[in-house]
This record gives structure tokens, C-alpha cells and sequence, in this order.
């Protein structure tokens, strides 16, 4: 089956591959040439449908799009649809250092990923798909894999950050991992 995912992001494509297997061929944004969908909304679910219904709209094909942000439960749910941005650079590592800032002297360092998944069908029809870890942020950086906050996530029941897991693990467990697995056991019961 074939499907558009409306990301620019080379992480995130490699993760939905490799959690969708060969059965899918997954094409991104780049293969469109296409620029960058802004996010405009003021939620996850928002940005999500934003990304997906505008690939639909253009091209009437199955599509889906992702929104996912880290909420800290200390700084008020932080920085949550801002995640990719938190800083104002756009920089991964950025961001991270400023969370890991803004928690300095914080005990509370409870926190949960949360990813949205909307997808059009081929005739327009929408369905959405959640997908939440629990965990907590560590106090540096450790490991070196994945990519965003991955180095300071450590989901509950783990002694690894995300980025001391293997690709496949961590679609195993991550939130985007839960709601792709929604998503796969909605094509697959059609």
C-alpha cells in the first residue's frame, strides 16, 4: 500500500518505515517537492489535520501526518506544541538545553511524550490516532540515537534515555510507536 506521510523530517521517516515494514511504501514530503506545511495550530491534534488535509487536498491520495510534543508536567505542560521550536532556533540541542534549564533546580521531573496521528483514507474519510509515553527527563544528556529530546527521555520502566535504544525498541514503547500501531490496525482491519 501506498501512503503519503506529510513530514520533511529524515527521523521521522525512517522511524514510520521501519515501524510500518515492507508492506508500505511511504513516501514524504520530499518526494513531492514540497515545502514545509506551517503549523499554525494551537495543538498537537491541530497541527496534525492542518498537515494532513492540505497533502489530501492537493493530491486526493491516503495520507497521514504526525504532531508529537514533550509535556512537562512542572512547566505547566512545556513545551508541548512548541516542542520542535521551544527555543526559537529550531536546533534540537537547543531546546534540549533549554528544558534541561528551565528543570535546574526542579525535583518534579515527570513528563510524557504524546504524538497525534491524523490520516485521510483514499475517499477523504479522517480518523485519528493517539499515542502517550510516561516517563521522565534526565538530568543530561545520554545517549545518541533518535533525535529531539530523545537524549533526556527515559520512559517509565526503563533505565535507557530513548537515545540509548535501538530504532526498533523505541517504536516498541515511544508514543509514536502506540498511535503508528492504531494506525496499522486500522489498514490492516479494512
Amino acid at each position: 500500500m501506498e501512503l503519503i506521510f506529510a513530514t520533511y523530517n529524515p527521523h521521522k521517516l525512517s522511524e514510520i518505515r521501519n515501524a510500518l515494514g515492507p508492506s508500505y511504501t511511504i513516501q514524504g514530503l520530499v518526494d513531492f517537492n514540497e515545502k514545509e506545511i506551517p503549523e499554525t495550530g494551537s495543538t498537537l491534534e491541530a497541527n496534525s489535520l492542518i498537515k494532513a488535509e492540505y497533502v489530501f487536498n492537493k493530491y486526493q491520495k491516503a495520507c497521514f501526518s504526525d504532531d508529537t510534543g514533550l509535556e512537562v508536567s512542572v512547566l505547566n505542560n512545556e513545551p508541548g506544541v512548541f516542542s520542535a521550536r521551544y527555543a526559537g532556533t529550531g536546533n534540537s540541542i537547543d531546546n534540549i538545553d533549554l528544558l534541561l534549564a528551565n528543570l535546574i533546580d526542579q525535583k518534579d521531573r515527570k513528563a510524557q511524550f504524546k504524538t497525534i496521528i491524523t490520516y485521510f483514507d483514499e475517499n477523504g474519510i479522517k480518523f485519528v490516532f493517539e499515542g502517550i509515553v510516561h516517563g521522565e527527563i534526565v538530568l543530561e544528556k545520554e545517549g545518541i540515537e533518535g533525535f529531539g529530546y530523545d537524549p533526556i527521555f527515559q520512559p517509565n520502566g526503563f533505565k535507557e534515555t530513548f537515545a540509548q535504544m535501538s530504532l526498533s525498541q523505541k517504536n516498541e514503547i515511544s508514543h509514536r510507536g502506540i498511535a503508528l500501531k492504531k494506525l496499522l490496525a486500522h489498514l490492516t482491519s479494512r
